[in-house]
């Protein structure tokens, strides 16, 4: 997935990396954002957009969530991948959308804390939504099935929605001074297969249809991959006061993918 040009509307002041990745495994996926977070804890690379796909349907579970959540045997019968995010929350099924990871930290004027940098990268998804057409806003108030294991059926303040019903759910977590946050840009869903994967019931999967809204469901059409590379980083820009020149992982990165996706398979991913 290659980077999209875009005008810059914002004055510039710090320089920040975009890394483009077009589709990997579920493991390795989450291993390339750990190795970012903690390469730039220890100041050997610069804040970091990531924007990435799936080479499959994959579910992430929360660093600390139940598999037992997950039909295990539907996901191996449907060729649906499972991997464990390095950060908390609810299981998330990864298909028809762009992952986005934003690594960045304290020395990059990211506030400490979670609900002051949540306000502050979810404001800059914002911009990144309104100039792609839609017309995001920062949840509101917690709202949905606080016990259920599939993200989008709750909705917290670190969320995105439209009008009542959640776009986009983003997850965090801290290593020192330095902040990985990722989430997704949903293009469609397949309520269905996500209400199979998380053995929702038929009430519960209606709710996941009424309380969810997609980009093409809002725009009436599907954007192009350079459309959406091009708003998110426009939009993230301006949120943030930044400017994205496009780079790739350094050696030392991409040395710890290769240690971390042995460690994550070996613990049965």
């Amino acid at each position: 997935m290659a980077a999209a040009g875009g005008r810059r509307r914002i004055a510039v002041t710090r320089t920040w990396r975009l890394i483009c990745h077009d589709g990997a495994d579920g493991v390795r996926n989450m291993a390339i954002d750990r190795a970012i977070l903690d390469a730039h804890e220890v100041g050997l690379v610069p804040p970091t957009l990531r924007l990435y796909r799936w080479s499959r349907p994959t579910v992430s579970l929360g660093r600390f969530q139940r598999i037992d959540d997950v039909d295990a045997s539907f996901c191996v019968a449907e060729g649906i991948g499972l991997c464990r995010r390095p950060t908390g929350g609810r299981g998330v099924l990864h298909d028809d959308e762009i992952t986005y990871s934003i690594v960045a930290g304290v020395r990059d004027d990211v506030p400490r804390g979670v609900s002051a940098s949540y306000r502050l990268l979810c404001g800059a998804l914002v911009e990144a939504y309104r100039e792609l057409g839609v017309a995001a806003d920062l949840t509101g108030r917690p709202r949905g099935e606080r016990g259920a294991g599939a993200c989008y059926l709750h909705a917290t303040s670190a969320d995105l929605s439209f009008g009542a019903a959640k776009l986009s759910g983003s997850a965090q977590v801290w290593t020192g001074s330095s902040c990985l946050q990722h989430g997704s840009f949903v293009l469609s869903r397949d309520v269905g297969r996500e209400a199979a994967v998380f053995r929702l019931d038929p009430s519960a999967a209606d709710a996941l249809d009424r309380s969810t809204e997609t980009i093409i469901g809002v725009l009436g059409r599907r954007p192009t991959d350079a459309e959406m590379v091009s708003a998110i980083v426009t939009g993230v820009e301006r949120g943030l006061g930044v400017r994205f020149e496009e780079g790739g992982l350094s050696a030392a990165e991409v040395s710890a993918v290769d240690d971390l996706v042995a460690t994550f398979r070996s613990e049965g991913f």
